[in-house]
């Protein structure tokens, strides 16, 4: 498995595509904020969990080869308030701790919103330590409306119409207004296939669901570990069961105080300072594919412009490389270094007239399969943001907002219009919680010095809002600090095996 901890960002690069990645490589949002309007929180009843059985509440089954890897579901109301609506029927994935040594349960999340959280069990041994691996079962799950679990929320199957097939600096009305009608058509589609369902689907309720989870399982207390939007997640479940929080891992964290707009121009800043990252070292490394001699700078912001002017061609059947495709290629490359020499190399064939390579990375951002189908991933982004934010802006407040993404992030958010992402959606009946995780105790926040999709100041700003938020600072590059080096993998590691001893202290860095 090759994801990696996703977040809320590519809605700072095209009007639909608002999704940034959320997994612990690079697989997030406009987090939920102490400031957005008051709504009343309610959460599930709740038991002691003493007396569950996880095996008949989960109709557990063996996966693959593993015998320590199962799979099992759980139905959950659509609304927490009124079960006669129907359910959902989540798809959850454990792997077993070592019996001798087992704590408890691990829940985790990799991020999105929008992203299937059952792969970071079934492959629990390729994301987390053996010391992690031996002491809990690591229980994922498809948080309601994403992956395998039912119902799924579905928008479209034509993502190249929705995504790739207009100009993001358009230079005419018509052109903009093309734009804008494409917005309000996906929106409409996500509305009229999702009405069951579509209003139950933000994190409060994916919050409720953590804690029949954590019933069913038979714990009184759980552990929880989230990536990117998974912090999210997870400080709205710490806020709403503060009494069932044994440990929680915050790493990559969004800004809870953010508003929708805040919160996107804090990672378009980010993910603007990892492509000059980026840049430089290719400038100063000769064997870089893109170093033009050491000014790949320059040279990168000719290619966009000459993309803008003049899309290149790519494969057979598929849409020509225009400047929006080629920028979200390069945002899904800075979500991890190891994807850079790919992306050297997309660009200097970008260059030399053949948009493939950065296709290829434009598609695996949005989660393309080889078959040409997609998961339901960008779609179930979109809804379950618009689920979480109070704001709509309109289309005119929205296009006012272009010039202060220009200035913050030039190259990252060059658009010359607004995102429209949840415009054309109907009011959220319940924003998220305003997060404080009273009551919870020690809560670990880790974030890294080069995150490009939650930048540190975004990660401070969750360790604040915490009544007990422990911030850890990593000196390293990507999204997400987790085994970053083996400071930050101890510090996670210890704490999570015995959160009394072992909470950092606030302000702990991992040089």
């Amino acid at each position: 498995m090759t994801t990696s901890p996703r977040s809320r960002a590519a809605w700072l690069l095209v009007p639909l595509a608002l999704l940034v990645a959320c997994n612990s490589e690079r697989t997030s949002s406009s987090g939920a904020g102490t400031d957005r309007p008051g709504t009343d929180i309610t959460t599930a009843v709740t038991d002691d969990g003493g007396t569950a059985d996880p095996s008949s509440a989960f109709g557990w089954s063996s996966f693959g080869e593993d015998p320590r890897v199962q799979i099992g579901s759980l139905d959950v109301p659509i609304d927490h308030g009124d079960p006669s609506k129907g359910t959902f029927d989540l798809y959850v994935a454990r792997h077993l701790a070592d019996p001798d040594q087992r704590i408890g349960s691990l829940l985790v999340n990799p991020g999105g919103p929008g992203f299937g959280g059952s792969d970071y069990a079934i492959y629990a041994e390729q994301v987390y330590s053996k010391d992690l691996l031996d002491r809990f079962d690591i229980v994922g799950w498809d948080p309601r409306g994403t992956g395998l679990s039912e119902p799924a929320i579905d928008c479209t199957d034509d993502y190249d119409r929705f995504y790739a097939g207009y100009d993001i600096t358009p230079d005419t009305a018509e052109e903009r207004q093309t734009i804008v009608d494409l917005a309000k058509e996906f929106s409409d589609l996500c509305v009229e296939r999702n009405a069951e369902f579509l209003p139950y689907v933000g994190t409060n309720n994916s919050a409720r669901d953590m804690d029949l989870i954590r019933q069913a399982l038979g714990e009184s207390t759980i552990s929880y570990f989230g990536f990117s939007y998974g912090s999210e997640l997870g400080a709205t479940w710490a806020t709403l069961f503060p009494d069932t929080v044994r440990a929680a891992v915050l790493d990559g964290a969004v800004d809870p105080n953010a508003d929708f707009v805040e919160s996107g121009l804090q990672q378009s800043a980010g993910f603007e300072q990892a492509i000059a990252t980026f840049l430089a070292r290719c400038s100063a490394e000769p064997g870089c594919a893109f170093h033009h001699g050491g000014n790949a700078e320059d040279a990168f912001d000719a290619l966009m412009v000459a993309l803008d002017e003049q899309p290149v061609p790519t494969v057979d059947g598929r849409p020509d490389l225009t400047r929006g495709m080629a920028l979200q290629g390069v945002i899904e490359a800075m979500y991890s270094e190891s994807l850079w020499p790919d992306l050297e190399e997309a660009l200097a064939a970008a260059e030399a007239g053949d948009g493939s390579g950065l296709l290829g990375l434009f598609d695996q951002y949005f989660q393309r399969r080889p078959d040409g189908t997609y998961d339901n991933s960008l779609e179930a982004f979109q809804v379950i943001e618009c689920q979480d934010t109070a704001e709509r802006l309109t289309v005119e407040q929205d296009d006012a907002t272009a010039g202060q993404f220009n200035e913050v992030a030039p190259r990252a958010a060059p658009g010359t219009t607004g995102s429209y992402f949840c415009t054309f959606f109907p009011p959220s009946i319940e924003p998220s919680a305003a997060i404080t995780g009273a009551g919870a105790g020690p809560i670990l926040v880790m974030g890294t010095t080069g995150d490009p999709a939650t930048p540190l100041a975004s990660t401070e700003n969750m360790a604040d809002a915490l009544e007990d938020g422990r911030l850890v600072v990593v000196e390293a590059e990507g999204h997400t600090g987790y085994g970053a080096n083996e400071c930050s993998r101890s510090t996670i590691d210890q704490y999570l095996i015995d959160p009394a001893g072992h909470a950092p202290d606030d302000g702990t860095r991992c040089d």
